[in-house]
């Protein structure tokens, strides 16, 4: 029991490739062997995960069930795995969405299952391995593992323009990833230079000795690292102007897929700003937070507004998914404890949120074969639990009090309208932008949601039962209900009783917190010409950010 309980983020991690490992020894006839045995795995699999939730410390700091094991001394690499609350929700949320992806693969895919499958289970484990990795060189090799599954599963069992999205999708993120790359080295190579001590990639240290420096040239040199994983992670959130892949990318994946990309990977990019640009580059966070909140509040409304005139009903909950995770990146960047919390919950709240209404969109598609919103209308009354489904996921999204949506815009919010004015941008004409500006942004972004959502349940669900093809359609069996219910269960709890949850999160993000307040009022040497890139708010005042505490 000692060595499983000491060794258990790694048998979570690995059981998937295992798994995979053994579906290579079926026959590819043998369909049904092959469907079940990757359902009981990835079942298994979050089995053995639930157990964290009950024996992580959430009065402890740091990171718990570390394991670390020399792996290439001569380079500082190690194998070096551990979570805190944030990693320890994301990975939860891996593992159930990875059942429930499987689960709702039976019907829908119907050639080449054996691969299809395995793929499932390698996606799993690479994207299991991001939360947990605690080196730089372990987390980078997770990070460009998990891009091969996904770019199969679009390319083989996408649709008609399956080719261009897959393509598009993994030329994106590569670029992200190269990039990324240049950042994690140039601090590796930076670390023996202040700490005396040999080259390292480990994650934790890297923190607690390159985050707190404020001399002129880490400063320098840290703006450039956080443009480089700037660039990482805004790909993969994504965030206005890198999103372009993600509507081709959702629309032509499979329903799977798409669960998948937008419950766990899209929060890949938004993970790797709170473990790693916020505490480690905290001056360059502040120095280039502007530009942050404007594209956070960019990405919130120009999402919602493209998804309210699209035709396609996956493309509108594709661009629904901009809008929102522009949401997370405006509570992040608020830097206090309020905006932190809100972000993360609403990483969790998305992920549930649009992955079931990925899911509604594959099993009317399923029947129907169209995505197109006109083909429909008066739904509910042939299909009534269908209906009901869908109605309480939409009211999900768009953020309805006793589900999990509101929880997190309101915290978000909390923490939005805390933001120092200092915060913004000199406009002609209009004069300076920021503080409460981006606050307001949001909240134009909750209602421009609603707009959308409601739009689209009324004219899917309501209505006149025009179209003869939709007269005799099936309502939801029993396995389809089956992968709706425990989403449905998991918004209603986080709505009406999230105090586990934040619990969990309260220690890791007051720890984060406490780092961005500890270097606020550090001198740092600003340059002219960037101060001007910024407006006004580029020398921000000794104590704001330990102000604007909620």
């Amino acid at each position: 029991m000692d060595w499983y309980l000491h060794n258990i983020l790694t048998i979570v991690t690995f059981l998937p490739l295992l798994g995979a490992l053994a579906l290579l020894l079926v026959n590819k006839e043998n369909k049904r062997l092959i469907i079940q045995g990757a359902t009981w795995i990835a079942f298994a699999d979050f089995l053995l995960s639930v157990p964290l939730f009950f024996m992580y410390n959430a009065e402890q700091g740091g990171f718990q069930f570390e394991v670390r094991a020399s792996w290439i001394p001569s380079l500082g690499v190690q194998y070096y795995v551990g979570l805190d609350g944030i990693s320890l929700l994301l990975l939860l949320l891996t593992t159930f969405l990875g059942v429930i992806s499987i689960l709702s693969s039976w019907t829908a895919i119907t050639e080449r299952v054996k691969e299809y499958y395995i793929f499932m289970l390698l996606l799993q484990t690479g994207m299991m391995g991001v939360f947990i990795s605690l080196d730089f060189f372990l987390f980078y090799i997770f990070w460009e593992a998990m891009l091969v599954p996904m770019y199969f599963l679009i390319g083989i069992w996408g649709g008609p323009r399956k080719l261009y999205a897959a393509i598009k999708f993994f030329l994106y993120t590569l670029l992200g990833s190269v990039l990324m790359l240049l950042g994690i080295l140039a601090m590796y190579f930076y670390y023996p230079k202040v700490s005396g001590g040999a080259v390292t990639f480990d994650i934790p240290e890297l923190i607690r000795v390159l985050g707190p420096l404020t001399d002129p040239y880490w400063f320098e040199m840290s703006r450039w690292i956080f443009l480089a994983f700037f660039v990482g992670f805004a790909i993969k959130v994504p965030m206005v102007p890198f999103h372009t892949w993600l509507p081709d990318a959702h629309v032509e994946a499979p329903t799977a897929g798409s669960v998948i990309l937008a419950g766990v990977l899209l929060k890949m990019g938004t993970y790797g700003f709170v473990r790693f640009s916020l505490p480690m580059l905290p001056q360059a966070t502040r120095y280039y937070l502007p530009w942050m909140l404007a594209l956070s509040v960019i990405g919130i409304v120009y999402g919602a507004l493209v998804a309210m005139v699209q035709k396609d009903w996956k493309k509108l909950v594709a661009y629904s998914s901009v809008s929102h995770l522009g949401f997370c990146m405006l509570g992040i960047f608020a830097l206090n404890q309020a905006g932190l919390n809100g972000g993360i919950l609403q990483m969790i709240n998305h992920g549930l949120s649009t992955g079931a209404l990925f899911l509604i969109v594959g099993l009317i598609y399923e029947r129907r074969h169209t995505r197109m919103i006109a083909e429909y209308g008066g739904l509910s009354k042939v299909m009534p639990v269908f209906a009901t489904m869908f109605m309480i996921v939409t009211m999900s999204s768009i953020g309805l009090p006793t589900l999990n949506g509101f929880i997190g815009e309101f915290t978000i919010l909390m923490g939005a309208f805390t933001i120092p004015s200092g915060y913004g941008f000199q406009v002609p004409v209009i004069g300076f932008v920021g503080g409460k500006f981006w606050a307001v942004c949001g909240v134009l972004g909750i209602v421009l949601g609603a707009a959308y959502m409601l739009w689209l349940y009324q004219r899917t669900m309501f209505g006149k039962l025009d179209n003869p093809e939709n007269a005799h359609l099936k309502d939801l069996d029993f396995r389809e209900v089956m992968t709706l219910v425990p989403i449905v269960a998991l918004c209603f709890w986080i709505g009406i009783y999230p105090k586990p949850l934040f619990r969990i999160l309260e220690r890791p993000v007051a720890e984060l917190a406490q780092r961005l307040e500890g270097t606020a009022s550090a001198p740092v040497a600003q340059d002219g010409a960037a101060a001007q890139g910024i407006g006004d708010a580029a020398a921000v005042p000794a104590g704001t950010i330990a102000d604007a505490r909620p």
